[in-house]
């Protein structure tokens, strides 16, 4: 009882964390699903018919190795991939060793699913070292959780579209009309932030809602970029209450970010891409961080060769084990 109780708090707080996460001014597509993944923050936010669904913290590309900005779309997937380990870091390991098939010691964690085109050699996985998100350490691969790969990679319908943005701040409104305020760091050394329209947006905001903001804390968030969420209206102490709304800051705009209008297509069996069971990826991963392992390679499925599955693959399911590191056994 007293593990089940841990649970539920848990996922208790792992809820209320989500739910108070500044959400990007990103016009998520108005049917579908729509991944968004925004670098400076650390997050991967899923839309579905453009409501937010969730939210995950992941880890990003190094400075070295970004994560590739832009649209892309989501790919195949694989349950228990095996790694093969790109020449390059076959160089640096010098163990001998070609691949790591599925299990604790995997940098890929119990599945991989593609991101964008295979030549970028980018993909959304889970990992052997939790502890190492969120954060700025990949080789350009998006990382997770494993618990929250398993469950992304079981929501996540192939060929739904995957947006990798650079936003440095979040502008939104909570449940009691009060405006937030979230500045994120440069990793990239962008310099993207275009605090003008910003500044516009909140004076905009203030105007229409007949609220004072507090142009000293303005300036404070914006010095720090602790991407803590800090409220402009109101007095210090006062909680932030759930949902919050993304404020259409970018063009300077005083309204909430609206969905992107996409046609609904016709409606048709939901059909995934599934590749075999252990296939073979071949991609930088891991935390290495020597020169050599820094070009990343493109993935190589083994026999059985890629290809198209149900939904329902024939993995073996995935069990939960208190003794895995990774929290999952393979």
């Amino acid at each position: 009882m007293k593990q089940t109780g841990l649970g539920l708090a848990v996922l208790l707080f792992s809820a209320a964390a989500a739910a108070n996460t500044p959400i990007p001014d990103i016009q998520p597509a108005s049917s579908g699903q729509h991944v968004v993944i925004n670098i400076p923050q650390q997050r991967l936010f899923l839309f579905t018919d453009g409501k937010l669904t969730k939210v995950y913290p992941v880890a990003v590309g190094k400075a070295l190795t970004q994560t590739n900005l832009g649209e892309h779309k989501i790919g195949p997937k694989v349950f228990n991939p095996t790694w093969h380990i790109p020449l390059s870091i076959q160089k640096e390991r010098k163990d001998g060793l070609k691949t790591i098939p599925p299990g604790p010691k995997n940098p890929l964690g119990p599945v991989f699913v593609r991101l964008g085109d295979p030549k970028l050699s980018l993909g959304i996985h889970g990992t052997n070292a939790p502890a190492s998100v969120p954060g700025v350490r990949s080789h350009g691969c998006v990382r997770m959780k494993s618990p929250d790969a398993l469950e992304f990679a079981k929501t996540i319908n192939s060929g739904s579209t995957a947006s990798v943005v650079y936003h440095m701040a979040a502008l939104n409104v909570d449940a009691n009309n009060n405006l937030w305020l979230a500045a994120y760091r440069d990793p990239y050394k962008k310099n993207n932030l275009n605090t003008a329209a910003l500044r516009k947006s909140i004076t905009a905001w203030a105007k229409v809602h007949k609220k004072t903001v507090n142009s000293k804390r303005v300036d404070a968030v914006l010095k720090a970029k602790t991407g803590a969420a800090n409220c402009l209206t109101c007095a210090s102490g006062v909680k932030l209450k759930a949902p919050l709304k993304s404020v259409a800051w970018t063009s300077g705009s005083a309204a909430l970010t609206k969905p992107k209008f996409v046609p609904k297509p016709a409606p048709v069996a939901p059909k995934d891409q599934v590749l075999p069971t252990g296939t073979e990826i071949e991609i930088d991963a891991g935390d290495t961080t020597s020169a050599a392992s820094a070009a990343a390679s493109a993935s190589r499925p083994t026999a059985p060769r890629a290809s198209s599955a149900p939904v329902k693959p024939p993995y073996a399911p995935v069990k939960s084990d208190p003794n895995d590191p990774t929290g999952v056994l393979f």
